[in-house]
């Protein structure tokens, strides 16, 4: 049959519904609850070049919809029948970025021909490595998190290569999950693989090779038509991760968006170089790396919610990425912790977008989502190593309603486990779950809530890991008039005389009988709050979403006895001053922090840091934060402040003026 329009649409429902089987086969065969209750997994179908034609439609991850396996699949010499290849190696091509991740891909042949790959990861609870499932922002070199597999096969014709999978389980903390997990992923390749033949049955192998490729070129039409409806311009717009470390300064990331007709270039120049810590991106500086533009997949997909999604759609767009930058690290920087860095640019990605279609664009969501997870003994004395879910807010809100509560906008394709599954899995207690009060941030639209996540433990030395955990200090950001959501909360045994906050640490020890909250952040709200109808307030109020006071506060809205006062509440709201707004609302700590590091002594930095060799600009970095902390050489100008500090730098570190 010719491939035309019709049968192109008949062939790309054939092929996603084809990903829609393998996810189903891998998430009801896996073993650990990351995999079959949080879908922290992938599933495509990729070209003989690697680039992703098809995924699944409402399961898995959908940062990974545009992915790219062409520089992994290159580093295989041959392939044959029965071959099932494997990696988790974040600086193999790029394509795991992180070690947790592991990555496996099989070709599918016709008549000695490949005709695609099917392809796929699944986030493993733990890879091994320094802390309890891999990953802390703490650690500082790769070699620290765990296994790493370089591309190699793990099937040869068929025949399984049991040596690679001894070594896997010798070092990691939950072999059996880890192997009942792995089987799952071998089931879902197999799964595609027999979907694709059964299609190539149907359409002839000439027809499919055509059709995948005219997949991708029709999601490219569809994209570059998103595009073409936004203003052409020029648009910048930074956010943060609240520290680049322990105890360290907020890591940026900076972008500036270029539109013009059917085109986008995202430029991350004025991010923060290289970090030692886990928060860097092992992107190879690839225009079109999935991870460096999903912000802008998500952003077209809220603009026109038909469009497909495959590596077609990223075509219109290329990213810049300076190298030895946290969006582009060198080995052998640890990257566990880059899905927090690639939140952050999502967010920044986001806020882009609202600069140039306001009207079209929600508020800020939360950039923490912490994926809470737990290490502990069964009372067989067996070590349980289990992720018990994600722990963030809702959406930002829109132009037409409210956020989504506790999940949606960047946090929306983790999805929550059960307590009873957790409980039935893991040795604790839950205590609390659910929507917690006050965190949206107010609105004539207001954000989501943030949930909630407060259990008991019960075993001695239990370490909890809240991976990715962010905005304790940096709210999200309101928009055009609506204001920052709260920050997120990290405590033990809260609501005591010994409670203890743990700030924005991610891994924590715990003692038989404490108790653990987790607090996510609130989402931003939309457009000024006192034009939010007093009703709305009223039900919120009801519903437990708003206090009280916060009603009183953020709304004007004065509730008494349940009942809203209408002449207190017009008397409030015309004493209440409506200043004007700028386009975002950051909250109070951000504003303070900006009004010293400005965009442009952050230029100074950026550019001072770029001629540094890469090994040096972390430290860098912190002393020139430091110095500015201090108030060296205040009394100069901006520029020449800075480039006394930076003289100074090069005076007591000659290594620095190495070329770089």
């Amino acid at each position: 049959m010719a491939i035309d329009g019709r049968n192109l649409q008949i062939l790309a429902n054939h092929c996603a519904a084809a990903a829609d089987a393998m996810a189903f086969t891998l998430m009801r065969t896996a073993h650990s609850t990351f995999v079959k209750e949080t879908e922290d997994f992938s599933c495509q179908l990729v070209t003989p070049e690697g680039l992703a034609f098809a995924t699944p439609r409402s399961i898995g991850g959908p940062w990974y919809s545009g992915i790219d396996y062409g520089p992994v699949i290159e580093l295989i010499d041959h392939y044959g029948e029965g071959d099932i290849c494997i990696t988790n190696d974040s600086y193999a091509g790029n394509v795991a970025t992180h070690s947790p991740d592991i990555h496996i891909w099989k070709p599918v042949f016709h008549q000695g021909k490949i005709m695609c790959f099917v392809v796929g990861h699944i986030h493993n609870t733990d890879v091994g490595g320094a802390v309890p499932a891999s990953l802390s922002r703490g650690l500082t070199e790769i070699v620290q998190e765990g296994l790493r597999i370089p591309p190699m096969k793990i099937f040869s014709g068929g025949k399984f290569e049991e040596n690679v999978v001894r070594m896997m389980k010798l070092n990691v903390r939950a072999p059996e999950q880890n192997w009942g997990d792995f089987n799952a992923q071998i089931a879902s390749v197999n799964t595609g693989e027999s979907k694709i033949r059964t299609i190539i049955d149907r359409f002839g192998a000439d027809d499919f090779s055509n059709g995948i490729h005219g997949i991708l070129d029709y999601a490219e039409a569809q994209s570059r038509r998103i595009i073409e409806t936004i203003p052409d311009g020029e648009y910048f717009y930074a956010d943060y991760a609240d520290e680049d470390g322990d105890g360290g300064y907020p890591c940026r990331v900076a972008i500036t968006m270029r539109v013009k007709g059917g085109e986008l270039e995202l430029d991350y120049t004025g991010s923060d170089p290289q970090l030692m810590s886990s928060l860097n991106m092992p992107t190879g500086g690839r225009e079109r790396h999935p991870l460096g533009l999903v912000g802008v997949t998500y952003a077209l997909s809220t603009l026109d919610p038909a469009l497909l999604l495959n590596a077609g759609t990223l075509r219109p767009t290329r990213a810049i990425m300076p190298k030895g930058t946290v969006m582009n690290c060198e080995q052998p920087a640890a990257v566990g912790m880059r899905s927090l860095t690639c939140t952050v640019a999502q967010i920044a990605t986001l806020g882009c977008f609202s600069l140039a279609v306001p009207d079209r664009m929600p508020a800020n969501s939360p950039g923490g989502n912490a994926i809470i997870n737990i290490k502990t003994l069964a009372t067989d004395g067996r070590t349980i190593v289990a992720s018990v879910g994600p722990v963030g807010g809702g959406a930002g809100g829109t132009p037409t309603h409210d956020g989504a509560d506790g999940s949606g906008g960047l946090s929306a394709f983790l999805k929550n486990t059960p307590v009873e599954i957790n409980e039935g899995e893991v040795p604790v207690l839950f205590r609390r779950y659910g929507l917690f009060p006050d965190t949206a941030g107010p609105g004539l639209h207001r954000g989501g809530l943030a949930m909630v996540m407060e259990f008991q433990v019960f075993t001695p030395n239990t370490i909890v890991t809240a991976r990715n955990r962010n905005r304790s200090i940096f709210a999200s950001a309101g928009a055009l008039g609506g204001r920052a959501g709260a920050v997120s909360r990290f405590t033990t045994n809260p609501d005591t005389l010994g409670a203890v906050e743990h700030g924005n640490a991610d891994v924590i020890k715990c003692e038989p009988g404490d108790v653990v909250r987790v607090v996510g952040p609130g989402a931003g709200g939309y457009g000024p709050a006192l034009k939010r109808d007093p009703k709305l307030v009223l039900q919120d109020w009801r519903r437990g979403f708003v206090s009280s006071y916060s009603a009183l506060r953020d709304y004007g809205v004065a509730i008494r006895e349940g009942i809203i006062d209408e002449a207190e509440t017009t008397r409030l709201r015309q004493k209440m001053p409506t200043p004007e707004q700028p386009h975002f609302d950051h909250g109070a700590t951000r504003t303070e922090f900006e009004r010293v590091w400005t965009h442009s002594r952050y230029d100074l930095l950026t550019t001072f840091l770029a001629r540094a060799p890469v090994i040096w600009r972390h430290f860098l970095k912190h002393r020139v934060f430091s110095l500015v902390e201090q108030g060296a050489h205040s009394k100069l100008p901006l520029t020449d402040q800075m480039e006394a500090i930076f003289a100074d730098l090069r005076t007591e570190f000659p290594a620095i003026a190495a070329p770089g």
